[in-house]
């Protein structure tokens, strides 16, 4: 795969190593040369991270349609119809799909030979598959290792993607027009030395996950900073519905804890919320109380909270009893009482935290995004199954149908074009850049946006504070473009600048939606407006 020490080669650039990234190496290695590309280790992805599980339709007395109805109600109104029945009717063969490759899911000690399943908010019947509370890290051990020693595959670690290249930018100089210009592959930089080299590739598919490090708190790792969804934008795709951020409701409150999630499964099996002073509230939101909706459950959460001027509610787990709490959620158990916590005792103080985009980057129902030869899958992706308000545990499943059906058009792509190789790519020219004297700046810069959205852009919004965020946004954009251009790169800077113009899109998704719907509530525009019954779309044009 490689041509020069400064430029690598393969017929597949994967930018991610989630379940996502891996899935879809493991289906184009089939017949092609893989090149995956993360800017961790291998396994630091979001998916890593995921406790509940993954939706499918696979009890006895649950339908497809019940699971598109749940998918469609959630989304309030904006989900794509079609994307949504793939994404369910394939669900239940990925599941067996993962099984036959060595995932070990619960079994239902019920019913032998049969998978254990889990029910979460916003479902109507029990069909989440999980592996106790560690399901993403189930599936991705076992698929990293698949992928570790599949003889087409290799992994680059440590590497994160400075920018796509585009043959238009990056090979011809002239203007291409768009149905004729395309992806060739990006520009990486090493994270230890901030050496830069290109890696050509005649597919490029992103799977770079989320960005809920643009918040100041989130269940995300430090590598959820939003890169494929920054790249895509300015290599001219369109992005879409980025106002929609869900914030997960229970995040375990502790100046230690990093907001370490507490999986909705958890309620699922019976835990209830409670404020303070130990009564529970739920009921005055939604019929379906502690299994409501995610947005619900957040917003009412932080209205208690206002309400009562409390920093955060409780959650009564203790209800379950010891057996179940071990056996279920032994990760989650001794997580909370490692931070000092009586678990099976006492209720535990939790509060909401930026968790999933629903939005990112258009696609097709085959991943292709609008720009040739580039596509996107998993979280970076907007394929329509989520609409407003993702229904929990459908993430996993979404990225698992659409990262199979994304290698399947990449190997289409492939065989119709043939046997041509990438052309030779430029090196990547520092033009004079120094080096920073301060990393002050760009520390300030980081937070300072960090907190923008928190404050301006969170689980409750308004008019003026979204006018804010947008002023604030932008001058400190122009401060990171600036710095961008002026200084040696270091993945700190990538990341700092890809984290902006995601601040900047999310803000100016917001600011075009004057209705509340699903993640989206403005006290402003208390209901949700039929003219709003559409996705907002942003293009290069859209946004300085």
């Amino acid at each position: 795969m490689r041509r020069s020490s400064n430029e690598l080669e393969s017929d597949v650039l994967v930018v991610g190593s989630g379940i996502a990234g891996l899935s879809v190496a493991l289906h184009a290695a089939r017949f092609a040369r893989v090149l995956i590309v993360t800017k961790r280790e291998g396994h630091e992805s979001n998916t890593n991270y995921a406790q509940g599980g993954i939706a499918a339709v696979l009890g006895e007395d649950d339908r497809p349609d019940l699971h598109e109805r749940d998918t469609l109600i959630c989304g309030a109104g904006l989900c794509d119809p079609e994307s949504v029945r793939v994404v369910v009717e394939e669900g239940s063969g990925e599941i067996a799909h993962l099984v036959s490759l060595g995932v070990r899911f619960d079994r239902d000690p019920k019913a032998p030979g049969t998978l254990a399943l889990g029910r979460e908010g916003g479902h109507s019947r029990r069909r989440i598959v999980h592996a106790k509370d560690r399901t993403g890290r189930a599936i991705e051990t076992t698929l990293l290792r698949l992928a570790q020693k599949h003889p087409k595959i290799s992994i680059l670690e440590d590497h994160i993607m400075v920018d796509l290249i585009l043959e238009s930018k990056h090979l011809t100089g002239k203007k291409v027009p768009a149905a004729r210009d395309r992806v060739w592959g990006a520009y990486v930089l090493h994270r230890a030395t901030g050496k830069i080299r290109a890696c050509a590739a005649r597919c490029t598919v992103l799977a770079t996950g989320g960005a809920g490090k643009a918040y100041l708190y989130t269940t995300n790792p430090d590598i959820a900073t939003g890169d494929g969804l920054a790249a895509a934008f300015r290599a001219g795709a369109p992005v879409a519905n980025l106002e929609f951020i869900q914030f997960h409701p229970t995040c375990l409150f502790h100046p230690e804890a990093k907001s370490f999630l507490i999986s909705e499964a958890v309620r699922g099996e019976g835990a209830r919320l409670l404020t303070t002073d130990g009564k529970p509230f739920m009921h005055r939101y939604h019929r379906l109380r502690d299994l409501a909706p995610r947005d619900i459950v957040a917003r009412a959460i932080d209205a208690e909270m206002k309400r009562r001027g409390d920093k955060f509610v409780l959650l009564d787990m203790a209800r379950l009893g010891r057996r179940l709490l071990e056996k279920r959620f032994p990760n989650i158990t001794s997580r909370v009482r490692a931070f000092g916590y009586d678990v099976f005792h006492e209720p535990i103080p939790v509060v909401p935290a930026a968790h999933y985009i629903c939005g990112g980057v258009v696609t097709d129902l085959d991943g292709r995004t609008a720009i040739p030869a580039l596509y996107a899958c998993g979280e970076v992706a907007c394929t329509g199954v989520h609409g407003a308000n993702r229904l929990a545990s459908n993430s996993l499943l979404e990225a698992l149908v659409f990262a199979r059906r994304a290698g399947r058009a990449v190997l289409e792509q492939l065989l119709e074009e043939g046997r041509a190789r990438p052309p030779k790519l430029p090196a990547w020219r520092t033009n004079g850049a120094i080096a920073p004297k301060e990393q002050v700046i760009f520390d300030h810069n980081w937070d300072a946006l960090r907190r923008v959205l928190w404050d301006y852009m969170g689980i409750v919004r308004s008019d003026e504070r979204l006018m804010r965020a947008a002023t604030m946004v932008g001058v400190l954009r122009d401060q990171i473009e600036r710095d961008y251009w002026r200084y040696r790169l270091d993945s700190d800077l990538v990341e700092l600048r890809n984290i902006g113009l995601v601040a900047d899109l999310m803000v100016a998704c917001a600011l075009r939606r004057k209705e509340s719907r699903g993640l989206h509530y403005n006290v402003d525009h208390h209901k949700p407006l039929e003219r709003f019954r559409n996705d907002t779309m942003l293009t290069r044009r859209d946004v300085r």
